[in-house]
């Protein structure tokens, strides 16, 4: 049997790493004829066979997870019948005489996953090795016994006797030895480590190249992570290991961001040329994060000296941007950077196409094919965003740093025509921005204690004004927030293995949400505002010769207007095993006030729909997650392997949190999910040159007890993502091509064509139970490159050339359905990005 590339692809991480995707479930007989085409799916082949020989024979399923060969070994150890492999085809017969089979036996290792070319040793002259499923058969004169080994794996030896017909399954064991190293570096790429307290790290000033990425893009570089994923390819929704984006918690030097995206998701709201670092957790966060019962996205541009300056200038072929450092004196220095789109100037292919992607089902086009109207006067879109960090050394002992940022996109929509009589116009706009200031006081009070204090305060607002073409109706929304606190940090080194570290934070939340509307006639205004203190305490074990890592934290939180408490313990804990074996477990519990809703599909032009809500313990409650996983990593040799295998639940979501467009859109509920999975990563190093593939898999269900079913899939479940990329780098050339693929995400078709009318005539859509079909599965492959030229010693120019979809695949993000004008249920697509290309040049100097 032939396999594409895409096959191959899909197929590879799926059989050699995957949780297994048909379990034996059933604890009853099943028809053989039903156990054949199971086969069949889960292993591409064909059965041939008569009706007659296979008719009356019922058997307990072989396990899924059991090469092919093995399941004919049972299959015919059970019903008599013999087989015979002819190609792609299976033949299965009845003969007069049963045919004797060979000793058979597949080898894996302790997590179950196949060992290929394990070493099976028959006797002095004659060795075998396992295939690719770790299947293997002895057809000669059996030995008393035979020995199995394999490099990294301690060889086993086992009896013949053993042997009771069905295929053994023999399991091979780690190999264990003497280790020193704790951090994982370069992963994925140069610039991105993961830490021993299970987070992840990316310094941009140190990026390589990732594909379809020439700029060190921490929203998109983030997705390459495993379980890290936006199902609608944007950095406006993220979503980590099931949730949804505001479940997130996104901080900037302090500042907490409620947008993150310019061009509504497409481009990080994050300079991608400021020198900082980058801290990410998806589990076992520490307890002075909070705020998230997902991941924690922590962005600082601190640095321990005054450093030299330096500028750098820029564009591709959306923006241009500027960054420039300027040391004032040996204590101090100033950071600037700012950048702007040319969208409202110049029109470049890359502009068209992010254009196509984010504005179609919107008012700005179409709803039925996603094109222009074609009466559009004017599409006017720009963004911006500046930052600027002041840095003082007072004395020897102490710091400050103060920062500054804003962050804006704005888009004006003109549409028009003239009639026999007269021109008629209609003015929309949208414009979202985010401007944020903070400062912080840090002191070293000796090698063993120091303070950290900060105070900051952000402002968040999304105003759109829509005016009806065809009716001229206004209406006016606009999602408010103001956000600010402070918080103070003390960390005491009680002994050389413990260190103690303790705090208080206070955060004040306002959220306004207004709706004003001529035709029917809306005023409503919401105000509100939450006060939150928090106390935090944690106890880190870090000795530098021990192999034993660990952070246990707690966090107790006191919501003012709500006169609740929440206790939130945090665990970090990583075990050496060996020069090259880790093993981690991370827990938390965590809490959250703030969510974003989607009240109707249209607000806000349609194009960001959501809007931030606080919690009220009423109908909108406060998200609870509780989260543990457990993981172990191998490296050595130029190898990377990594597994990882977690549990979160998250209580306290509503329906409006969900962004349903079906039955449930405008159902109110409250309820919750609950997500499980494995994430696979294997990357490999040889000199210049490094690949690597990742794969995700998890099962996300909700729960809402006051509809029906109470339980089914998730709105951001993707049962199984694959990512892969091959890297080159010579010298000051960088190369990177890579893939990713991922099962579509859940949908609700309707039940009937047609609309159901109720008792005044008014038509709606008659649905199935909810998400209970899928999407088309994506699939993607994106390309990079870029080269650093010295000019001087001084000046360095680098060139960047990324094409994102390189072979223009169709993909579906999105599907809903809607009655038209005309009384008709239609089915509205949203596509992902078609090909896009983009071009880099920078200065260094």
């Amino acid at each position: 049997m032939k396999l594409s590339f895409r096959e191959l692809l899909i197929l590879l991480p799926l059989f050699f790493f995957a949780s297994s995707t048909f379990g034996q479930g059933e604890k009853k007989s099943i028809p053989l004829k039903r156990i054949l085409d199971t086969i069949a799916v889960q292993h591409q082949v064909k059965f041939s066979y008569a009706e007659n020989d296979v008719f009356g024979h019922s058997i307990y399923p072989p396990q899924a997870e059991i090469p092919l060969r093995a399941k004919l070994v049972y299959i015919s150890n059970r019903t008599g019948l013999n087989y015979k492999e002819l190609g792609e085809y299976i033949v299965i017969y009845k003969a007069k005489q049963r045919e004797v089979k060979n000793f058979c036996a597949y080898v894996t290792d302790e997590t179950g996953m196949p060992i290929e070319n394990a070493s099976v040793q028959v006797n002095d002259a004659k060795n075998i090795v396992t295939g690719a499923d770790g299947y293997f058969e002895l057809n000669t004169t059996l030995p008393e016994k035979i020995i199995i080994g394999h490099i990294g794996y301690e060889a086993v030896t086992v009896p013949i006797a053993d042997f009771t017909g069905d295929c053994l399954n023999i399991v091979l064991r780690f190999d264990v030895m003497q280790l020193d190293e704790v951090i994982t570096e370069r992963f994925l790429t140069t610039g991105i480590s993961k830490k021993k307290d299970g987070s992840f790290t990316i310094e941009p000033k140190k990026f390589g190249i990732l594909p379809g990425v020439t700029e060190p893009d921490v929203l998109l570089a983030m997705q390459q992570l495993p379980g890290i994923m936006s199902v609608d390819e944007t950095v406006s929704n993220i979503n980590v290991r099931g949730g949804t984006h505001d479940q997130n918690l996104f901080m900037w030097n302090g500042i907490r961001l409620f947008q993150t995206g310019h061009f509504f998701g497409l481009i990080s709201a994050i300079n991608p040329n400021i020198a900082y670092d980058i801290k990410i957790v998806r589990n076992g966060s520490s307890a002075f994060y909070g705020e998230s019962v997902s991941s924690a996205v922590d962005i600082s541009s601190h640095s321990a000296d005054v450093e030299d300056g330096q500028t750098t200038i820029g564009s591709n072929m959306i923006n241009a941007d500027f960054y420039t450092k300027i040391k004032l004196n040996e204590k101090s220095g100033i950071e600037l950077s700012a950048r702007r789109s040319f969208t409202d100037l110049l029109d470049f292919p890359t502009y068209d196409k992010y254009s196509q992607r984010i504005f179609q089902n919107t008012v700005v086009t179409q709803l039925q094919n996603s094109t222009d109207i074609n009466y559009r006067g004017d599409k006017e879109f720009y963004f911006y965003d500046f930052t600027a960090q002041y840095h003082r050394k007072i004395a020897d002992k102490h710091e400050l740093f103060i920062h500054l940022i804003g962050i804006n996109n704005k888009l004006d929509f003109t549409q028009g025509t003239v009639t026999e009589t007269n021109t008629i116009t209609s003015i929309s706009n949208l414009d979202q921005q985010t401007f944020g200031a903070s400062a912080e006081f840090n002191s070293q009070w000796s090698e063993t204690h120091s303070t950290k204090f900060g105070i900051y305060s952000s402002y968040y607002n999304v105003d759109g004004t829509s005016q009806s073409f065809e009716t001229g109706t206004v209406t006016t929304q606009e999602n408010k927030i103001k956000d600010s606190g402070f918080r103070f940090s003390d960390s005491n080194q009680l002994t050389s293995l413990f260190t103690l570290h303790s705090g208080y934070q206070f955060n004040q939340t306002e959220i306004d949400n207004i709706d004003i509307s001529d035709s029917p006639a809306l005023d409503r205004s919401v105000n509100q505002v939450l006060r939150a203190h928090a106390f935090i305490g944690e106890l880190e074990h870090n000795p530098e010769t021990e192999k034993i890592y660990a952070r246990a934290g707690l966090r107790i939180n006191y919501l003012e207007q709500l006169k609740t408490i929440y206790i939130e313990p945090r665990l970090q804990f990583n075990y050496i095993i060996d020069h090259a074996w880790q093993a981690e477990l991370l827990a938390e519990r965590k809490s959250q006030t703030t969510s974003q809703v989607v009240e109707l599909q249209n607000d806000f032009l349609g194009i960001e729909k959501r809007r931030w809500v606080l919690a009220n313990d009423i109908d909108v409650p406060v998200q609870r997650s509780s989260q543990v996983s457990v993981g172990i990593s191998y490296r050595d040799k130029g190898w990377l392997v990594s597994i990882d295998n977690f549990y979160k639940k998250v209580n306290g979501i509503t329906t409006y949190s969900q962004s349903f467009q079906n039955q449930l859109e405008q159902i109110e509920a409250k309820g919750s999910y609950r997500v499980f999975g494995s994430e696979f990563l294997i990357q490999r190093q040889f000199k210049n040159f490094y690949t690597w593939l990742s794969y995700s898999w998890n099962d996300n269900r909700y729960r809402f007890d006051d509809v029906q079913p109470e339980k089914f899939s998730n709105n951001y479940e993707i049962s199984h993502a694959v990512n892969t990329a091959a890297i080159y780098e010579w010298n000051n050339f960088k190369i990177a091509i890579g893939s990713r693929w991922f099962t579509g995400r859940p949908t609700t078709d309707p039940l009937l064509n047609v609309p159901v009318y109720d008792n005044e005539g008014n038509p709606s859509i008659f649905y199935e139970y909810p998400n209970t079909d899928n999407l088309s599965d994506f699939f993607q492959v994106n390309f990079s490159a870029s080269y650093l030229w010295h000019i001087t010693p001084k000046v360095r120019a680098q060139f960047g050339l990324s094409v994102l979809n390189i072979f223009n695949r169709s993909n579906i993000l999105n599907r809903y359905y809607r009655i038209n004008a005309a009384e008709d249920i239609e089915r509205v697509n949203t596509y992902a990005l078609e090909r896009t290309p983009n071009a880099l040049i920078r200065i260094n100097f």
